[in-house]
C-alpha cells in the first residue's frame, strides 16, 4: 500500500505546478486553479507522508520528485510547448532510470 500511496504522491505533485502555470494573471478561473494547486500541494503532502511509513525517507522523497519531475516535464512539453530536446529528454530518462534503480535496490 506505501508504494500505491507514493504514486498518488507524485501524482498530486504535478497538480500544484500545473495550477500555478494555468494561474497566471488574466486567466479564467485564475482563483480556481490556485485553488486546485494548494489542494494537489497538501494531497501530495499526505500521501507521501502514508508511504514513508513504510519506505525509507530518502528512497520515497527521491522517487516523489523523480517521478514529479518527469510527469511535470511531459505535461509542459505536451500541452505548453516547452522544449523537448534530447538532451532535456536525457536528462527525464537518466530522473526516471535513478528512481527505478531507488526501487530496485530498496
Amino acid at each position: 500500500m506505501a508504494w500505491f500511496y507514493l504514486l498518488l504522491a507524485a501524482v498530486c505533485e504535478v497538480g500544484w505546478p500545473v495550477g500555478m502555470k494555468m494561474a497566471v494573471p488574466g486567466a479564467v478561473g485564475r482563483w480556481w486553479w490556485i485553488l486546485f494547486a494548494v489542494l494537489t500541494m497538501a494531497l501530495s503532502g499526505v500521501f507521501l507522508y502514508l508511504a514513508q511509513r513504510q519506505i525509507p525517507i530518502g528512497t520515497a522523497y527521491a522517487i516523489w520528485t523523480g517521478v514529479g519531475a518527469a510527469c511535470t516535464f511531459g505535461i509542459g512539453v505536451w500541452f505548453f510547448g516547452d522544449s523537448a530536446s534530447m538532451l532535456r529528454l536525457l536528462g527525464v530518462v537518466l530522473i526516471v532510470g535513478g528512481a527505478i534503480v531507488l526501487k530496485v535496490a530498496g
